[in-house]
C-alpha cells in the first residue's frame, strides 16, 4: 500500500503482482497499466475476500462500506471528467522500482499497519476479545479496501493521478479511525479475564499507536509532500507531450 501495505502501500502493501516484472507498488511507482483492463489479479482478489468476510462480520461501520463503494465509483468519474489516461506507454513511474529505502519502508508498513492487527484480531477471537477486534477491525477494513483499489487502479489502467487519490484518500479516512481504535484501547481495563487480558489492552494500545505513528507519517511526510507533488508534475508533463504530438 502506498500508504496501505505496499510503497503502501499507505505506503500501500508490497505488490509482488504489477503488470511488469520488477514492479512497484501502485501507491507509490504508479507502474505502467497493461494494455489490457484486467480485473482483478489474485493478490487483489485475497483482499477483496478480507474485505468481505469483515464487512459480513458486523464490525465495520456502514460509513466505511459507502466510502469503498463511492471511491469506486469516484475514480470512474475522475478518469472521464479530470484525468483521462495517457496509455500504458505513457503513464509516467514515480519512483525507481529499485530503492531500498523504499522498499524496506513498504515491508515496515506490511508488518505494521497489515500483519500485526490480522494477528492482534485473530487472537481476539480464540480470547474473546470482543471489544479489542470491534476497535481494530475497522483500520483493518480500511487498509484491505485500499490494496484492493489500487489494484483497481493499476489493472483498470487508470491515470497517474488516480492512483495518487486511492492511498491519500484512504491514509487520510484511516486517520480517523485509528484515533477512535486509539481511543477505545485507552478506555479499555486489563482486569477481569486473567493476566491475557492485561497483555491484550498494552498490546492493543502499542499497536494502536505504532499504526497512528507511522499512517500520520506516511500521509503528512510522504504522501502528501512527496509522492503527490512528483506525480502529478510527471503526469502533467506527459500530458502535455502527448497533446504537443
Amino acid at each position: 500500500m502506498s500508504g496501505g501495505v505496499g510503497p503502501s502501500n499507505d505506503i500501500g502493501l508490497p505488490k509482488d503482482d504489477q503488470p511488469h516484472p520488477s514492479p512497484p507498488p501502485a501507491s507509490t511507482a504508479a507502474p505502467a497499466a497493461s494494455a489490457k483492463r484486467a480485473y482483478l489479479s489474485f493478490r487483489q482478489l485475497k483482499f477483496l475476500a478480507l474485505v468481505v468476510v469483515l464487512a459480513a462480520s458486523g464490525l465495520v461501520y456502514y460509513q466505511d462500506l459507502a466510502f469503498l463503494v463511492l471511491s469506486l465509483v469516484y475514480i470512474h468519474v475522475l478518469s472521464v471528467v479530470a484525468f483521462p489516461s495517457l496509455g500504458p506507454a505513457r503513464e509516467p513511474t514515480v519512483f525507481d522500482t529499485r530503492n531500498r529505502v523504499l522498499r524496506l519502508y513498504v515491508s515496515f508498513a506490511a508488518v505494521v499497519g497489515l500483519f500485526l492487527p490480522i494477528a492482534y484480531i485473530f487472537e481476539g477471537i480464540y480470547e474473546g476479545d470482543k471489544e479489542g477486534i470491534a476497535a481494530a477491525a475497522p483500520h483493518l477494513f480500511l487498509l484491505a479496501s485500499q490494496v484492493f483499489m489500487e489494484g483497481v487502479a493499476v489493472y483498470g489502467g487508470f491515470s497517474t493521478p488516480i492512483r495518487v487519490f486511492v492511498p491519500v484518500s484512504y491514509n487520510a479516512k484511516r486517520i480517523f479511525t485509528l484515533m477512535e481504535w486509539l481511543e477505545s484501547e485507552f478506555r479499555r481495563e486489563g482486569h477481569g479475564g486473567g493476566g491475557w487480558a492485561a497483555r491484550r489492552v498494552y498490546a492493543g494500545r502499542i499497536l494502536a499507536a505504532a499504526n497512528m505513528a507511522l499512517w500520520c507519517f506516511n500521509l503528512f511526510a510522504f504522501l502528501l509532500p512527496v509522492y503527490m507533488p512528483k506525480a502529478f508534475k510527471k503526469y502533467y508533463a506527459a500530458y502535455y507531450n502527448v497533446k504537443d504530438v
